[in-house]
């Protein structure tokens, strides 16, 4: 810890705070996916297997566009939440957390009454073949409904990361996984007299637990005491100021979301050209390769948190060392799942499928996947940290850049006119993530990110 430290204003009271909103984070977010992860795994070694990973990979795209969209959305309530908590403004901190609670169930009804609409087109779009479609589209229109009790849970979960709280959305989050764990082996498999449901029983007990997630973020919303603590009494009009405040900042990170989620499924229709079983062997490596980012989603959790609080009460250089600090335990986490995803790329992809030819494509994706560690393990922290000072012009650009530059323009290119297939659209991933981190480590070095709050607060005093 003290080479960690190195050369930076942060006493033992500072890296602790940067553990107890980290570790909670990185808990949820690994033991979630991982969840996701058995989920595929369960439907890797169902009746119809390939098939059923190929169809619920085909609506992966569609369905993370929604949740990336909300989750930017909220990046908003949490750094409103952390400049107000940072400033003393306890007040402000509560009403910016019921505004984003109300704000968030206009737009998850509006998105789940589009995707369940929309749910046949959207998958012929991504390129559902006939021996995949009926289930692609029935798995989309169950999990649609699922996305307005998503949304408000996002809600409930970014307010109270701005007040630096993780544990408590760790644990209505894990037990709204564990039941959807439970519930896919009921119903994927038809156990315990329930009828044997296949990809239909894993969308379901999806919707199921979302449903349930939401149940335990309102109770802990209304129920436990911290500074975002809400009350039927409290006032539940919508009121610009406050919008406003989460949309300053969140409608640029919804941008870029949108912007990097409508490249993704360019891409992804790129990909499922090539074929069921090599699509499979991709889904089998976004899945796994999606582990190896929650560890940089948890230390840019405490990024927004912390940057925000320094900034709402002055303390710039605090600020900095804060994401510096952040990046290096970033960086030593990146090493470690490069090197598991190198010595163990066959054994775990072994978990997903007993296809020899999937598992071969999918361990050679997990070897790539380590290569573009060091961009993950940068990018995700230090854009968050941006983000948490309000500056998400830079993330944005990054995002466009590695997206469209390598993921669209040139994957094509790598996939089919050089022939590369899988490795080739494996490779433009590793250059997107490098692109991403090097724009956004410039933008960190200038400095000029800490003064964007400040001029916002300044506008609006003027």
């Amino acid at each position: 810890m003290q080479k960690l430290k190195a050369g930076l204003d942060l006493s033992r009271e500072d890296i602790s705070k940067v553990m107890a909103i980290m570790l909670p984070a990185l808990l949820e977010l690994v033991l979630s996916h991982l969840f996701t992860m058995v989920d595929t795994i369960m439907l890797g070694r169902s009746e119809v297997s390939a098939v059923a990973i190929a169809a619920v990979g085909l609506t992966n795209n569609p369905t993370n566009l929604v949740r990336s969209v909300l989750i930017a959305l909220n990046v908003g309530t949490t750094a409103g939440v952390a400049w107000a908590i940072g400033a003393g403004d306890r007040r402000s901190a509560s009403q910016i957390a019921r505004n984003a609670l109300m704000l968030n169930a206009a737009v998850g009804a509006a998105a789940a009454a589009l995707v369940f609409v929309f749910a046949g087109p959207i998958v012929r779009f991504m390129g559902a073949g006939e021996d995949t479609f009926a289930y692609a589209k029935e798995y989309l229109q169950i999990v649609a409904m699922g996305m307005l009790p998503l949304s408000m849970t996002f809600a409930v979960t970014a307010g109270l990361r701005g007040v630096g709280q993780t544990k408590l959305p760790m644990k209505y989050n894990l037990i709204a996984n564990m039941f959807n764990v439970m519930g896919n082996y009921v119903l994927i498999y038809g156990k315990f007299g329930m009828p044997k449901m296949g990809v239909a029983g894993a969308a379901v007990s999806t919707a199921l637990s979302q449903g349930l997630g939401l149940v335990l973020a309102l109770y802990t919303a209304f129920h436990v005491d911290t500074p975002v603590r809400m009350r039927l009494d409290g006032g539940w009009r919508l009121r610009l100021k406050w919008i406003q405040r989460i949309l300053s900042v969140g409608m640029t990170s919804m941008l870029e979301q949108l912007i990097m989620q409508v490249g993704f499924i360019i891409f992804a229709r790129q990909v499922s050209g090539l074929g069921t079983m090599i699509f499979a062997a991709h889904q089998i490596g976004l899945s796994i390769n999606g582990l190896s980012w929650m560890p940089g989603q948890a230390f840019g959790v405490a990024a927004t948190t912390l940057t925000g609080q320094s900034l709402g009460a002055g303390e710039k250089g605090k600020a900095t060392d804060f994401v510096r600090l952040i990046h290096r335990m970033s960086m030593i986490s990146a090493a470690l799942i490069a090197v598991l995803f190198v010595l163990g790329s066959q054994m775990i992809a072994s978990l997903y499928t007993t296809d020899p030819e999937v598992i071969r494509l999918s361990g050679g994706v997990l070897k790539l996947i380590a290569l573009g560690m060091p961009g993950i393990c940068t990018q995700l922290p230090i854009a968050a940290g941006l983000r948490g000072a309000r500056d998400t012009k830079f993330p944005l650009i990054a995002s466009m850049a590695g997206i469209w530059i390598f993921r669209v323009m040139l994957a094509p290119v790598f996939i089919y006119t050089l022939g590369w297939g899988l490795t080739g659209a494996w490779l433009t991933i590793v250059l997107d993530q490098t692109t991403r981190a090097l724009v956004v480590y410039a933008r960190f070095k200038t400095g000029r990110w800490l003064h964007v709050g400040e001029k916002m607060e300044k506008r609006k005093i003027s």
